[in-house]
């Protein structure tokens, strides 16, 4: 079906906040069968989104608008969908009392701005929202299908994938099959090169998205039947991973590296240390956000300092005084102090130059190095990385986890005892 995307909100208008919201919905939609046309934001405006409305219910089957529900004076979601359709805002009462346990059970007292969310243009589907107070809605614009769910992203997610999502499937193209690679260690320019002729070759679209520092390849077939298109993408997505290879490509969907090599450590029973320089914890904090981290991250250091390092972790006085604390063999002695300390399987380091000041022509900024050390031996390596300090701290965290994973697939999985040697 065509669908548009409809986010309000002065607050992305005016640049104070990204629309993660168009963004998350498009790529739902898409992977459900539809095709998104168009992806619009406007303010709070009464006028203005009436008038969105209109336009795009006379080029589009289904409209997805998120935002204005709230109980402020700026949502006027629901009141301009009730003068569109020339009905009154009828407030219901279950969901005025689903609202006032909501808002009891934190501590708060219901008041007449809570309970104006319970206000819905008579005749509208409700949508219950099991996240927050304020319950969405379906109405007819034509012949066009809108609903409209709350802006918070968390809510409207849940609210798409549980009562969205299922009534348009019903509508959804049985043709389209897509599938996501997820990349990382290899720029996009040249990832598109090494994939040169597999649109042609399988009938398939391929597409791109970076998010720093990891990159989406989707592939996407449309045929005759729901097999030819399923059979199209996964031959297409097959010749995908032989010529990139199990290095650079590290998951499908919505994987993410953190949560790849913590599953895989996982699965086979191993521990890692942490010892951090100039991530400043990163690599910790990214890890300990997926489930399941605490079977995998024995303990962490951030021996920021030179005498953090000579005192945590070991670091031989003399290795700071020759090398300089951004060295290998300082990145080799800390790694190695994480094995021990954190009695881990593995040992992890990252010591560097974030910037933007603080570096040298020998040592320049966005220089960093790491070392992975294992019973079977400790590597070291260094990278140099662009941008912003931040940025800098990205790229290195997700570089030390991809040297983790593979460490795990190259060195420790095929001396497990069992000698299976799986890997992911």
């Amino acid at each position: 079906m065509r669908v548009a995307i409809l986010c309000t909100g002065d607050e992305l208008t005016r640049g104070e906040l990204g629309d993660t919201n168009g963004r998350w919905l498009a790529e739902a939609t898409t992977a459900r069968g539809h095709e998104v046309q168009e992806i619009l934001c406007i303010g709070d405006e009464s006028a203005a989104l009436e008038h969105a409305l209109r336009r795009l219910a006379e080029h589009h089957d289904v409209i997805l608008c998120c935002g204005g529900l709230g109980p402020t004076t700026d949502d006027i979601t629901r009141a301009t969908v009730a003068d569109m359709l020339d009905v009154a805002l009828v407030r219901d009462p279950a969901q005025v009392e689903a609202i006032r346990r909501k808002v009891e059970a934190i501590g708060r007292v219901l008041t007449e701005s809570n309970s104006r969310q319970a206000d819905l243009p008579e005749g509208a589907q409700l949508l219950a929202n099991s996240e927050g107070t304020a319950p969405g809605f379906c109405v007819s614009l034509g012949s066009c299908k809108a609903y409209f769910m709350p802006g918070v992203p968390r809510e409207m997610r849940v609210m798409f994938t549980t009562h969205v999502a299922p009534k348009l499937a019903a509508h959804g193209d049985p043709t389209t099959s897509q599938i996501v690679l997820r990349v990382y260690g290899m720029p996009e320019s040249l990832v598109c090169d090494a994939l040169a002729g597999i649109e042609s070759t399988y009938g398939v679209r391929l597409g791109y998205r970076a998010h720093l520092p990891e990159l989406d390849v989707k592939v996407l077939a449309r045929a005759e039947t729901a097999e030819v298109a399923v059979a199209k993408a996964q031959a297409a997505a097959d010749e995908v991973r032989r010529r990139l290879g199990a290095d650079i490509i590290f998951g499908e969907g919505s994987q993410q590296l953190p949560g790849v090599v913590c599953d895989l450590l996982a699965d086979h029973g191993l521990r890692l240390g942490l010892a951090e320089s100039c991530t400043g914890g990163l690599v910790a904090s990214l890890l300990t956000q997926h489930p399941g981290a605490s079977r995998v991250l024995a303990g962490g250091v951030v021996a920021y300092s030179n005498a953090a390092k000579q005192r945590l972790l070991d670091v031989p006085a003399e290795q700071i005084a020759r090398w300089g604390a951004v060295s290998e063999p300082v990145a080799r002695s800390m790694a190695e102090g994480a094995r021990r300390v954190f009695d881990a399987d593995v040992g992890l380091s990252l010591t560097g130059i974030a910037g933007p000041t603080g570096g040298s022509p020998e040592k320049p900024v966005g220089l960093v190095v790491f070392s992975v050390a294992t019973a079977t031996g400790t590597t070291v390596a260094q990278q140099r990385f662009a941008g912003t300090r931040t940025e800098v701290q990205r790229r290195a965290a997700f570089e030390g986890f991809s040297m983790v994973r593979r460490a795990a697939h190259r060195v420790l999985l095929p001396s497990l005892a069992d000698g299976d040697g799986d890997a992911k």
